[in-house]
């Protein structure tokens, strides 16, 4: 199979779909490799790093596109991409459809085959693709609210680990999934004052066994989320819904409980956001501000540190790009049940049933797309 690697395109994104080791892997196993020129730039790969991999380069976009069976990213597809696609394509990336209709109208005229990284699942529940780049979200989440609450960034200037004789910055973590657990990580690292919320009895055990007394692990009820989020001075919206939209747990109305110059971080945008009044911002403009609360709404967090986020991206996806390649889409899917739950579109059809119902389209079991 001739697999495509284009260049990211969107703001200030610069993970590559495929590193120059997982190129080798993919030549060892018989497939050809077209990367877009300057695509490994970002993190620190050169054409003739790819060349020396076994890649053949392309000198545009447009070229990969049109020659490649599948095209292998990082984010989602953007409009210029989208108008490149063709019915008999594989794309395998990022989608977050829920939230997106514009994209999901282009992929369903397209006629692509799409795969959705973030809905692959594995044999324990769990979701492969997304938790690499959820553990480096949840990390960098403390990192950029911590930078967010300085003054000079708009920011109440509180230091989250205060210092002695100070108390420290109080951090509001929604949801206690991969997310949520490294921003707790991190927090409680900073000797923040940590609270986690999350619904799940089994994750709520098994995060109060972690953390001890170094961080608050609550229910996640309305009136006790209401006052945490009141007294935070560093909120983190951590919660998924798989392929459907993130929940609103945050109202505008919270926000004028909120002390002014606080700091909310959305990590669900890709999914919505988790907060009423989230927007996605960029890492050239990552913050703004409503009724004196500074958001951190940026799209594609993990882009900034694009070469750890690559590799741990790689790790998790290589084994998956070469099925698709080894066995083609169809037989991949119809003999892993995970990656099978990866299919979003096809043929003009939704096949990810909560992205189907946020954008009221009709659903299509993906195993009645593999019988078709």
């Amino acid at each position: 199979m001739l697999i495509g690697v284009p260049r990211e395109i969107k703001n200030h994104e610069y993970r590559v779909g495929l590193t120059p080791e997982s190129v080798v892997e993919l030549i060892h196993a018989g497939h050809q490799v077209l990367v877009e020129t300057g695509a490994g730039n970002g993190i620190g790969a050169s054409d003739a790093d790819y060349r020396d991999g076994g890649a053949a380069i392309a000198g545009d976009a447009a070229a990969v596109f049109r020659q490649a069976a599948m095209i292998v990213k990082v984010k989602e597809p953007q409009a210029a991409e989208r108008a490149m696609l063709r019915p008999d394509q594989v794309l395998f990336t990022y989608l977050h459809l829920a939230p997106d209709p514009e994209q999901t109208r282009d992929l369903v005229k397209s006629g692509v085959t799409a795969i959705a990284y973030e809905t692959v699942t594995d044999a324990f529940g769990g979701l492969p693709l997304l938790k690499p780049m959820s553990q480096v979200a949840g990390r960098m989440s403390i990192q950029a609210g911590a930078t967010a609450l300085e003054k000079a960034h708009g920011g109440r200037g509180v230091l989250l680990g205060g210092v002695p004789g100070v108390q420290p910055g109080k951090v509001v973590i929604l949801g206690g999934g991969v997310v949520g657990f490294h921003a707790a990580e991190m927090a409680v690292g900073l000797q923040a004052d940590v609270t986690i919320f999350d619904k799940n009895p089994a994750a709520l055990e098994r995060l109060s066994g972690h953390f001890g007394a170094k961080a608050r692990v609550l229910y996640s009820q309305k009136a006790a989320l209401a006052a945490s989020v009141a007294s935070a001075d560093l909120v983190i919206g951590a919660v998924l819904i798989p392929g459907a939209e993130a929940p609103k747990l945050v109202t505008r109305a919270m926000l004028k409980t909120m002390k002014p110059g606080a700091v909310l971080v959305d990590v669900a945008i890709d999914q919505g956001g988790c907060f009423e009044t989230s927007r996605p911002t960029t890492h050239a403009d990552p913050t703004y501000v409503v009724d004196g609360i500074v958001h951190y709404c940026v799209a594609n967090m993990p882009g900034a540190v694009a070469r750890t986020s690559t590799y741990a991206l790689n790790n998790a996806t290589l084994p998956h790009v070469l099925r698709l390649a080894n066995l083609g889409w169809r037989e991949a899917l119809a003999s892993d049940p995970h990656l099978r739950a990866g299919l979003n579109i096809w043929k003009g059809r939704v096949t990810c049933k909560p992205v189907a119902e946020a954008l009221n389209y009709e659903h299509l079991d993906p195993e009645a797309a593999l019988a078709a």
